[in-house]
């Protein structure tokens, strides 16, 4: 199966990904430990009417805040010491289309296995080969971590944009919460000895 998707190096679900070495079985061990359930996947969905189409802004928010902060524009900037304008918009259009695939995409092997291919992404392994950058060659983890926070308590302000009741932004921002603590656990494997994972 390969991707329809035009986006440079977007590759979900295309052959060339190879197994997640997470089994499906521990998938749904960490989901349960987020307390992830089936009424979590229906409210992304119903949080995807709204957040989709505001992608580009919210990506965008979080860039202003990766912009002002040296420790987190490092991870973009090239050997002439300034920011690759190819390399983010490259990753831009990816990251838009994550908040795409948070909300839409099942929890199935096509997701695990590009779980582990954006954790990579992050690590000497793969960051930089997929647009033939010349960044650093790793995001550190503790800031792949501690930028959770504000992709996770941002996206409120974006869901309120639904017009929906207080109960149901408290479930969207829920499923919301849990879907990216469980996608950055998935990501941090690539970080960690398989006996420390």
């Amino acid at each position: 199966m390969t991707s329809k998707c035009p986006i440079a190096g977007y590759s979900f679900g295309e052959d060339s990904i190879p197994p997640s070495p997470v089994s499906l079985e521990e998938l749904h061990k960490l989901e349960a430990a987020t307390g992830w359930s089936d009424d979590d996947a229906l409210w992304l969905k119903i949080a995807g009417e709204t957040l989709i189409p505001q992608a580009e802004a919210i990506v965008d928010s979080w860039r202003s805040v990766i912009g002002r902060l040296p420790q987190l524009a490092a991870s973009f900037v090239g050997p002439d010491g300034k920011p690759d304008e190819h390399y983010k918009a490259a990753i831009k259009l990816r990251f838009v289309q994550w908040v795409s695939d948070v909300c839409l995409q099942p929890h199935d092997q096509r997701w695990l296995n590009y779980q582990e291919e954006i954790g990579l992404r992050h690590m000497p392994a793969k960051k930089n080969r997929t647009d033939n950058a010349q960044t650093p060659s790793v995001v550190p983890q503790r800031y792949l971590f501690a930028f959770t926070a504000i992709v996770i308590t941002t996206i409120g302000g974006f869901l309120a944009e639904s017009g929906r009741p207080k109960e149901d932004l408290v479930r969207m921002q829920d499923a919301w919460t849990r879907a990216v603590l469980l996608a950055v656990t998935l990501w941090s494997r690539s970080y960690a000895k398989d006996d420390l994972w």
